[in-house]
């Protein structure tokens, strides 16, 4: 699986998992939201773990972008409100940063 899949796969956890706490906290969802919140959470975490990188703070850098632009997706497949351009460019240049970050030359 490539880095951008899994970082994919890893947002849509993390933010399913956010949400469904949301969900609970602020919309009165069930208590019952909590289990597979807290489990989509727990699997995000390790998911991460799965970056082919040497160390994690790169990881976590690199998926910081990818998860600002999978929250706008999020934002507009499950809560019905269209990113404006400013969202759709700064998603963008996040993406590009994440890029950057994970795949930029290094020193040996």
């Amino acid at each position: 699986m490539t880095s951008l899949a899994i970082f994919g796969l890893t947002a849509l956890l993390e933010i399913a998992g956010c949400f469904a706490i949301w969900a609970w906290a602020r919309q009165g969802a069930p208590a019952y939201w909590l289990v597979p919140g807290i489990a989509a959470l727990v699997a995000f975490a390790w998911l991460l773990t799965r970056i082919d990188t040497e160390f994690a703070g790169r990881a976590y850098a690199a998926y910081g972008g990818i998860y600002i632009a999978a929250s706008l997706i999020w934002l507009w497949a499950f809560e019905g409100v269209r990113p404006d351009r400013w969202d759709v460019a700064g998603g963008a240049i996040c993406v590009a940063g994440a890029l950057l970050i994970l795949h930029g030359p290094r020193a040996v």
